[in-house]
């Protein structure tokens, strides 16, 4: 059964304004739904190849992709979104890139490992926030149940390996920072229907940005 969605007020982030880059039709579209298992493809090593080729090719200009405005977001979903009794052990950031939101996770968890599929974004990011991993969503070498939070801002979700990966009350965290336009993109019903087992959540609008935070269920 897919998990419930509740609809947060919306807040205004001022001067955020979307990308305008993402479509149903963008490659990086069509890979988010081939890795969330929504589309016949599905993710395979060409898929996986294809990725890390075009982000290792972006990374060196990837920190003219960040702003004030677009961390507003990433913060209203941990402010609003997460539950005050969640676990607060180890988190994963998938698809870290240069690291320009993993000190907001540090914040709330005591260990983030940030996993990249793009050894060029790794380079970039900082040695002193969270273990960096070259690695694939897909398969990851960490162990069943290990995890309390899985963030995604702007990744790719792997279902499968999220549910294998969270323990009792993880949570997933699903951030697009320009909402529908970001090219990599979910509507938040599409998250919690792509999820395996039982989850409730919120969603909200921020600025131009989406975000929703799905809960485990005992």
């Amino acid at each position: 059964m897919p998990g419930s969605v509740v609809a947060l007020p919306p807040i205004d982030i001022p001067g955020h304004e979307a990308s305008g880059l993402g479509s149903d039709l963008h490659p990086m579209r069509i890979m988010t739904r081939r890795a969330a298992g929504l589309h016949p493809s599905g993710w395979d090593r060409s898929a996986r190849a294809e990725v890390a080729a075009v982000f290792d090719s972006l990374a060196p200009d990837w920190h003219t992709r960040t702003s004030p405005e677009r961390e507003a977001v990433v913060r209203d979903a941990l402010e609003r979104g997460l539950p005050a009794d969640r676990p607060t052990g180890a988190c994963l950031e998938l698809g870290s890139g240069i690291g320009a939101y993993t000190p907001l996770l540090a914040e709330r968890w005591s260990r983030v490992v940030a996993v990249d599929l793009a050894l060029e974004m790794l380079r970039r990011a900082p040695a002193d926030a969270g273990l960096r991993v070259l690695g694939d969503g897909a398969r990851l070498p960490l162990a069943d149940g290990s995890l309390d939070a899985v963030v995604l801002i702007n990744a790719f979700l792997f279902p499968r390996e999220v549910h294998r990966l969270l323990g009792p009350r993880g949570v997933v965290v699903w951030v697009n920072s320009s909402g529908t336009e970001t090219p990599i993109h979910l509507p938040a019903e599409d998250v919690a229907t792509a999820l395996p087992g039982g989850w409730t959540g919120v969603k909200s609008e921020a600025g131009a940005g989406t975000w929703c935070v799905m809960t485990r269920e005992v």
